[in-house]
């Protein structure tokens, strides 16, 4: 599967929903249901990272749940690649961009949104064929301006920006040209997944799911 294929295919994914809820798990056995309160509430794209011993297994029962689509973060190597394939994972997600990661993400085909902030990551990786990214940490390098300042010189590439996203400036990011959706880590808290608040999550989902509206 080459970079552009990838491309198209996270592209696809990211305009399903206005944010990808980033997810660090700590109990696969309740996985299941937080992504069903997700899906419920409207965003079907669910980013779990490779943060916790969990992941993989919360990413194989996530996997089962109708109507989501699930993908592994914090993909830093080939092996983490081969595990979240091998666990499920429709989509790899990563901070950055490595050639050994190309290959293999190529290799397993396996969908890469590769991470990039500064001009020359975000012209390497459209060299490579990429033309969907992350930009992450988002607010800690300049935020919504930052990216706006991208599309002037690279109108072509579009971003999921990650890092620092909250309700109070996610609209923000949705407004540019280059942005096809957000990701956020406030939609799922361990309190509400530990005591299995499935509404209070899937009520938040709703809300997010209507940034766009």
């Amino acid at each position: 599967m080459t970079p552009e294929t990838q491309s198209q295919k996270t592209r696809a994914l990211c305009q399903l929903a206005p944010v990808v809820p980033v997810i660090v798990i700590k109990d696969a056995a309740r996985a299941a249901d937080l992504a069903q309160a997700l899906v419920t509430g409207g965003l079907p794209v669910l980013e779990v990272t490779l943060r916790s011993d969990a992941a993989l297994d919360s990413i194989r029962a996530m996997a089962g749940v109708a109507g989501g689509h699930v993908g592994a973060g914090t993909v830093l190597t080939p092996d983490d690649a081969k595990r979240a394939k091998d666990a499920g994972a429709s989509f790899a997600v990563s901070p950055g961009l490595t050639d050994r990661l190309i290959q293999a993400c190529a290799d397993l085909e396996l969908p890469l949104l590769p991470g990039a902030v500064t001009a020359s990551e975000v012209m390497r990786a459209a060299d490579a064929g990429f033309d969907m990214l992350k930009f992450f940490p988002a607010e800690a390098v300049g935020g919504a301006p930052a990216l706006k300042s991208l599309a002037g010189p690279l109108p072509r590439i579009s971003f999921c920006p990650t890092g620092g996203v909250s309700p109070g400036n996610a609209k923000d990011y949705l407004a540019l040209p280059n942005v096809v959706c957000v990701g956020g880590s406030w939609i799922v808290t361990d309190q509400d997944v530990q005591a299995g608040n499935w509404k209070a999550i899937e009520d938040r989902a709703r809300s997010a799911a209507a940034l766009r509206s």
